[in-house]
This record gives C-alpha cells, sequence and structure tokens, in this order.
C-alpha cells in the first residue's frame, strides 16, 4: 500500500532533546577555531590583508571601501560585507587584538546558520506532507513534536558534516555566503506564516549574498525559492500566499540585481570541465558533505512517492533546489568546496527528513561506524600530543619533528583541560547511546555530531600550538625580521597577497611598491617563484640578494630579502610622499 507519507511515527519516538545539551554542543563547536588560532594560509590571511587595508589605511594604500585592495590588486571576488563587517570592528580593536574582533562577526555568522538551519527545517517539517502518518487510534507523534525533533536532527547532522569544520572558522567570504544563504532558506522556509520576518529574512540574505560575491546565486536562490513557495498547495496551518507577498520577493529579487549592477558585482566565471572533472566533484561531494549525503540520498528514496511533484511538497523542494544551485555553482566556477559549502543546509534538512524512515539495523550501523572512526580520530590526537610533549612513543615524534623542524612544545593547562573534559563528555556520550533508552528520532545523529565535535575541538586546543606553526606565516615572517630589524616600512615586488597580509598583520609594517632603495624603506622582499622574472629589473633599481625565509613545508613559498647595492640616500621624505606611501 502507497502511504501519503512514509514517515511512521509515535509520540514517545519525538521527546525532546535537553536544550543545554544542545547549547553546549553548539558552543563547543563554534568557539574553538575563532579564539586563539593564528591566521591560516592562504584564503584566510587574504581576507585579514583586506580587513586591515580598509581598517587601517596607513599601512598601506588609501582605502576604497566599495573596492576594496591588497598590494594594489582588487578582490577577485568582489565581496564587500564581510571585508566591512571585519574592518568595523578591527577599528574597536586595542593593539594586538585586529584578528580576534576581525573574526567576532563570523562567530555571529556561524551561529546564525546553525539557529536558521533549524528554524528552516522546523517550519518545512510542520507542513502536512511532512508529517507522520495518522494511526487508526490515536498516539502519533504530535506535529509540534516531530517538527522539534527533525529539527534537532537536522542541527546534528549539520554540525556532523566533514566539510563545515575548517571553512566555517575562516573568516572569510565562504562563511558570510553561507550565514546569507541559510537566511534566505529560513525565511522561505517559514512563508507564508511569518510574513514580516520571512520577507526580512529573505531580503537581508539576497541582499548579503550579494554582498558577499555571489549575487548569481543569490539571484537564483530568490527565484527558485520563491517559485517553488508560489505553485506550493494551500496550508491552512500556514495560511496561503498572496499576490502581495510574490510581489516582495519579486521586488527583493529586482533590489540583488540593482544592487549588483550599481556595484559592477557581475563577473562571468563559468570555466570548461572534461568529464573527469565529474569524478573530481563526486569525490569532493562525498568527503566534504559526509555523514549526511548518505541520509540525504535514503531520504529521497523513502519520499520518492512525492518527489514526482516536487514543487507541491515545500519540504523536498525547497532543500533540493539549494543543493542543485549550489552544485551546479559549483561545477560552472571551478569545483571549489568554498561554492559547494552553501549546499551544507539543504543537504542536512533532506538528511533529517531520513530520520523517521531508518530502519533500527540501519541506525545502529551508523552508530557503530561513527563509534569506531571517532573514536580512532580522537585517539590519533591523543597519541601525537602525548608524543610531542614526551617523546613517547618515537614514531610519531619523529614524524612531528620531520614535518614541523623547529617547533618547540609547551604544554598548556587549559588546552589539556579542554581536551580532557570533551573526552569524558564523548564517553558517557558513548556510554548513554549503546544503553537501553526509548527510541528518539535524533539518536541517530547524536554520535557523528558529537564526534566531529570533539575531533574539532581537541584539534583546535591539543594541536593548535602545532597547527599555527606549520599553516600560519608567523614563522616566516619572524624570519624577514631577523634580516630587516626594526625596519617599519619595506618595498615588496611579485609577492602572494597572503604573503603580503602576513606582512602587514605579523609584521606590522608599510609596504610599499618596489622601487629604488631609500632610508625609509631599506629592505625589498620577493617570492622567489618571480626571481627569474625580475631579477634583471631589480639589479638595475639597486637591490642585491641578503637572506631567504622558507616557509615550513612549502619549498616553493619562500621570501627572497633584498638589500641596497649601495647605501641609500638619506633623505627625509616630504609629506606628499610620506602620504603616498
Amino acid at each position: 500500500m502507497n502511504l501519503p507519507t512514509p514517515a511512521i511515527v509515535a509520540q514517545s519516538a519525538v521527546r525532546r532533546l535537553p536544550r543545554l545539551a544542545l547549547l553546549l554542543l553548539c558552543v563547543a563547536y563554534v568557539l574553538p577555531g575563532f579564539w586563539g588560532r593564528a591566521p591560516w594560509k592562504a584564503q584566510d590571511l587574504e581576507s585579514l590583508g583586506y580587513m586591515l587595508q580598509l581598517a587601517q589605511p596607513a599601512l598601506g594604500e588609501a582605502a576604497n571601501w566599495f573596492r576594496p585592495s591588497l598590494l594594489g590588486q582588487h578582490d577577485p571576488q568582489l565581496a564587500l560585507l564581510p571585508y566591512w563587517l571585519g574592518a568595523g570592528f578591527i577599528q574597536w580593536a586595542p593593539p594586538g587584538w585586529e584578528d580576534v574582533f576581525a573574526r567576532l562577526p563570523f562567530v555571529g555568522m556561524l551561529a546564525l546558520t546553525l539557529a536558521a538551519t533549524w528554524y528552516a527545517v522546523y517550519a518545512l517539517a510542520r507542513h502536512p506532507a511532512a508529517q507522520p502518518v495518522a494511526f487508526a487510534f490515536g498516539g502519533e507523534a504530535k506535529p509540534g513534536d516531530y517538527a522539534r525533533a527533525l529539527a534537532d536532527g537536522s542541527l546534528l547532522a549539520l554540525l556532523a558534516c566533514l566539510g563545515l569544520a575548517r571553512l566555517a572558522h575562516e573568516a572569510t567570504p565562504a562563511l558570510s555566503q553561507l550565514c546569507f544563504a541559510s537566511l534566505i532558506f529560513v525565511g522561505l522556509s517559514t512563508l507564508p506564516r511569518w510574513r514580516l520576518h520571512s520577507g526580512l529574512a529573505v531580503g537581508l540574505g539576497m541582499l548579503g549574498l550579494t554582498l558577499s560575491g555571489a549575487p548569481s546565486v543569490a539571484l537564483w536562490l530568490g527565484v527558485g525559492g520563491s517559485l517553488i513557495r508560489a505553485v506550493a498547495p494551500i496550508d491552512p496551518a500556514q495560511g496561503r500566499m498572496r499576490m502581495l507577498d510574490l510581489g516582495l520577493l519579486a521586488l527583493l529579487c529586482l533590489l540583488c540585481v540593482t544592487t549588483a549592477g550599481a556595484l559592477d558585482l557581475w563577473r562571468w566565471r563559468v570555466v570548461p570541465h572534461t568529464m573527469v572533472d565529474v569524478h573530481i566533484l563526486a569525490k569532493l561531494m562525498l568527503w566534504f558533505t559526509w555523514p549526511a549525503w548518505p541520509l540525504a540520498l535514503w531520504s529521497l528514496w523513502r519520499w520518492r512517492a512525492q518527489l514526482s511533484q516536487a514543487w507541491r511538497y515545500p519540504h523536498l523542494a525547497l532543500p533540493l533546489w539549494f543543493v542543485a544551485v549550489t552544485v551546479g555553482a559549483t561545477w560552472f566556477t571551478g569545483l571549489s568546496d568554498r561554492a559547494l559549502l552553501l549546499a551544507l543546509p539543504g543537504i542536512a534538512a533532506l538528511a533529517a527528513f531520513a530520520l523517521p524512515t531508518l530502519r533500527r539495523s540501519l541506525g545502529a550501523l551508523i552508530d557503530w561506524f561513527t563509534l569506531l572512526f571517532f573514536s580512532f580520530c580522537a585517539l590519533t590526537i591523543w597519541v601525537i600530543w602525548v608524543a610531542m610533549q614526551t617523546g613517547f612513543p618515537a614514531k610519531p615524534a619523529a614524524n612531528v619533528a620531520k614535518l614541523a623542524p623547529g617547533f618547540l612544545p609547551e604544554f598548556s593547562a587549559l588546552a589539556f583541560g579542554l581536551g580532557v573534559l570533551a573526552t569524558l563528555a564523548w564517553a558517557w556520550l558513548v556510554k548513554w547511546r549503546i544503553g537501553s533508552h526509548r527510541a528518539a528520532l535524533w539518536k541517530s545523529m547524536v554520535l557523528p555530531a558529537a564526534g566531529a565535535v570533539l575531533c574539532w575541538l581537541l584539534l583546535m586546543s591539543l594541536w593548535l600550538p602545532l597547527l599555527n606553526f606549520a599553516r600560519s606565516y608567523g614563522p616566516t615572517v619572524q624570519k624577514v625580521q631577523v634580516v630587516t630589524g626594526t625596519a617599519r616600512c619595506l618595498q615588496y615586488a611579485g609577492i602572494s597577497q597572503a604573503q603580503g597580509a602576513a606582512l602587514l598583520f605579523h609584521a606590522q609594517v608599510r609596504l610599499q611598491a618596489a622601487t629604488v632603495p631609500n632610508a625609509e624603506c631599506p629592505w625589498l622582499v620577493m617570492d622567489e617563484k618571480n626571481l627569474p622574472l625580475l631579477s634583471d629589473h631589480l639589479e638595475d633599481l639597486g637591490w642585491t640578494p641578503e637572506a631567504t625565509a622558507a616557509r615550513l613545508g612549502e619549498r616553493s613559498d619562500r621570501l627572497l630579502i633584498f638589500r641596497p647595492s649601495q647605501p641609500p640616500h638619506h633623505e627625509t621624505p616630504t609629506l606628499p610622499d610620506a602620504a603616498k606611501n
């Protein structure tokens, strides 16, 4: 018999996930990675460089807030809003806290993404077509409790996605795009029940996504999502779409187009692909969206009776549309994991609708695989940390010394305490999960989400000094400063934007494009890769190589430091010349 919905859920299966536990899990995921971490190569550091140039124009060229630039080059992503937010917070930062304050708005963006995903799935799950089968004698799950259980499951599925961890903790336009795409998602999901709040969410989401470098994605999401809401059957519990609602959505789409045109944000970014790239995209999606994608596919299979007319069912159509647009954007713009980031809320929503259809054997398989995988990862992190601190076991300690020469581990009581608490919490959770408890829809996603949070927290506490040493430009800049001393101005030629941002942030120097040596900027830095192209020109200007500063683990990332061939002519620059520099 074909049931109108594959969900058969009793009231006992939708008991509430403790709010405090869910909140602590989100806090343990959001804060590590933003606090205490140095800017990493390369996009994270480049974004900080754009923010510094806007907030502190004295460090370089004059700031143009509508065309952020770094080393005289404009941002190729054409993102504005994330740099405005970061620069604005940097202006309030005390000296030495610029990177911490620059990340504060992005902490809020990640938290807003999690909240928007929860409320979007809660609204979609209340749709009559998404509700479970009504029992003949009652006892089926109540609509509100059922929707809350699925929303909890979607949030846990989002936290468990492997691709979210690193990219969602960087102060880059990618996180800004994820946040505003989530706002569009929740706004369309709650229409027409909450017209004012939903319209505000859609408007902010489309405008923010446009100003974050993705106007085409914002337009596709807005137009397609509006059409889905327009053709969906009337939901008595939520009300019906009115012509005024459709007119408002059309006006918001027009605002997106107008804003992008006025600020010259439209760009043609389509790149050609071959059939080999299909395999690359598939591999990217497999690991990036794990473990939510198997559940999403299972959900599509179990809800296939509604899938043939998906436009009539917003709980399937909206997540599918967001995933399709994001995957399409990823394909057409170069197979970037940052573009694929926007698909995670939609995939998490689809994964949530698989939970009421899971068989007990499949749920047990998920639990045991997750238990073994994340326990092994956590054990590996602890073993290598102990090896760094004590030298035993010898092989992991030797591997660390080989991969990070010059790294001197230091014991941190705070990091050790956080790691111990997180590990004990994981052990308690595993004991609780394998015990005998009443079934709950969200139980199958508890271990995946908690395991992902555990490993991320351990990495950002126990391994953070090692990761900062290996992935930041701090050690490289220190080598440069050993040679340049107290110089407050450096000339540059042929360096990347990440290298320039590292000099701005770590050395706190002013950068000037290469000219003849002078007393104000007596040193020049250059990327070694560009030496064959610029060596003759630099020699004509009067520069000679002095030293090399290599970045750890990358032979192709080396800075050459030049000194004047002759003692620089000491002149006091006039005020106009100093202002230009």
